[in-house]
């Protein structure tokens, strides 16, 4: 035991020195100072392997742009080098692509189309999304027998109601004009409704509780919760249907067969010009402005598809996750 202190003397204090603090690697530190740790060496059969799955991607990416490159081609050979078969024109003729709107009315084509598309495409997005909202958050008697006869509709071949719609078109007085192109899309379509609904029922519930506590109408749940949250799939349903209304030919053969050339969409008036030019039918075989009309058209789609690709791919990845 240390003896105890007696008055008037003072005890020696003694002090331990801090140890020297190791240094801290700074979190905000510069990425360039990083090094990043390589991978495991490859052995010689992952070699072999890394390099044929290469192979095989070019080989299968070739396959599906040639056909774009060799309609690039054809747009700018002359009549006589169209079905040459050569990636690089032996003649260069860059005047088809003013020629071709002189020998079709391929902008009011292309005017029709975007204008059939839009409205489809528009239409058929909110008119599904109400529908599959209500089957993701109402609860009524009959709800599941209803949503399966909804999907029990996408098992009907659609020759089976083309004749009854022709006829209700053909009453109502629209055969000839562009309504029966996108009027139908009013009521919706099974596919579509099954795809959002899907992607409503991954959003979490307790905020459209928490909204019915608070007194939100279900319109107001609809589009202040669920659209915002939703995006993603309204942008894949509309980039779906829009492709669908653009690439449609047979709608357009029953409806605008009979009218005017000028009221012709995209892919008719394409299919018209392949007649026009034939020389079965009198034609002199210009079929380069066929192949430079067929090159302007997929323009829209590429950029439709370059501004939406996030959207598209985010909304692939969701649609079929249930929460």
């Amino acid at each position: 035991m240390s003896s105890p202190v007696q008055p008037g003397q003072i005890q020696e204090a003694h002090v331990v020195a801090p140890e020297p603090a190791e240094p801290v690697e700074r979190a905000d530190a510069s990425p360039r100072r990083r090094r990043r740790r390589p991978g495991p060496a490859l052995s010689p059969l992952g070699r072999v392997g890394e390099a044929v799955r290469w192979v095989l991607l070019l080989g299968c990416s070739a396959l599906f742009l040639y056909p774009f490159a060799w309609l690039l081609a054809a747009s700018f050979k002359p009549r006589g080098e169209v079905f040459d078969n050569r990636l690089i024109p032996q003649t260069w003729q860059p005047e088809n692509y003013v020629q071709v709107f002189d020998e079709l009315p391929l902008v009011a084509w292309l005017g029709n189309s975007l204008l059939i598309a839009v409205l489809a495409a528009a239409l058929v997005t909110v008119s599904s999304s109400l529908v599959a909202f209500g089957f993701a958050y109402f609860r009524f008697p009959g709800r599941k027998v209803l949503f399966g006869v909804v999907l029990a509709t996408m098992m009907l071949p659609g020759a089976v109601t083309l004749v009854p719609q022709f006829l209700i078109w053909n009453q109502l007085g629209f055969v000839g004009t562009h309504v029966p192109l996108w009027g139908a899309n009013l009521f919706g379509s099974a596919f579509y409704i099954f795809l959002q609904r899907q992607f409503f029922l991954s959003l979490p519930k307790e905020l459209f509780e928490a909204a019915r506590i608070d007194g939100l109408s279900a319109w107001g749940q609809f589009w202040r919760i669920a659209f915002p949250l939703s995006v993603p799939s309204f942008v894949i349903v509309f980039l779906f249907e829009f492709q669908a209304s653009w690439n449609n030919l047979q709608g357009a053969l029953i409806y605008l067969n009979a009218g005017s050339p000028e009221a012709y969409t995209v892919p008719l008036g394409i299919a018209s010009a392949m007649t026009k030019y034939s020389p079965t039918s009198g034609g002199h075989g210009d079929y380069q402005y066929v192949m430079v009309a067929a090159l302007i058209v997929t323009l829209p789609m590429l950029i439709l598809f370059a501004f939406g690709q996030r959207s598209f791919i985010e909304g692939l990845a969701t649609s079929g996750r249930k929460g």
